[in-house]
């Protein structure tokens, strides 16, 4: 029969599961949607199905901007109350939106970065595309953002957030920007080999 100290210790040498921290806009918060039905929930859901026992955490403001986003990220850190596994930075989309300058963007991202490097805190960056009616200049310059920033880091990067539903009214909500479930279960499907590379 096992001791109590030998339970004791068994639980102390057991790996905590690990925690991942979307930290986006309202693409990743789920905007339009239960949030049983949002991105978090649904990556977790997929990632207990491929035997990840981890924990993934809303860190999405819709109408956040890199710079927003920038302005919260140490006290979103803390409330955490210890430091995530991963971080998905999933940032830029009310930028473009906006037409901010690409260079303003980048600096905010290029802070968020630096911030979660000298915490020694893994990241997934998350690319977005931008609109073509903003102008080839634009558009070249915001899409060029993100692997340069993942060059620039070191970090591993998923090309487009929302591919394989951008576009597409099927797997959109009425608004014609944000994915409606069906939308959200294959951005999550298409990420997951991207999300379980980087928590290795």
């Amino acid at each position: 029969m096992l001791s109590l100290a030998g339970f004791t210790q068994a639980a102390e040498a057991a790996p905590r599961a690990p925690v991942i921290w979307a930290f986006g806009d309202s693409l990743s918060a789920g905007y339009g949607l239960p949030p049983a039905l949002g991105f978090t929930a649904r990556l977790q859901t997929a990632l207990r199905r491929a035997k990840v026992a981890a924990t993934v955490r809303n860190g999405g403001v819709a109408g956040d901007t890199a710079a927003q986003a920038r302005a919260r990220l140490r006290w979103g850190l803390r409330g955490l109350g210890a430091a995530p596994d991963l971080v998905i930075v999933e940032l830029g989309a009310n930028d473009m939106l906006r037409g901010l300058p690409v260079a303003q963007t980048r600096y905010n991202l290029d802070v968020i970065l630096k911030e979660l490097h000298a915490r020694r805190i893994p990241v997934l960056l998350a690319g977005m595309r931008a609109a073509p009616n903003l102008g080839t200049d634009y558009v070249t310059a915001f899409e060029a953002m993100y692997p340069a920033l993942a060059k620039q880091h070191k970090v591993p990067r998923y090309p487009f957030f929302l591919d394989g539903v951008a576009g597409n009214r099927a797997l959109l909500q009425p608004d014609g920007l944000h994915p409606n479930a069906r939308g959200v279960e294959i951005i999550v499907k298409r990420m997951l080999p991207s999300v379980r590379q980087a928590l290795k």
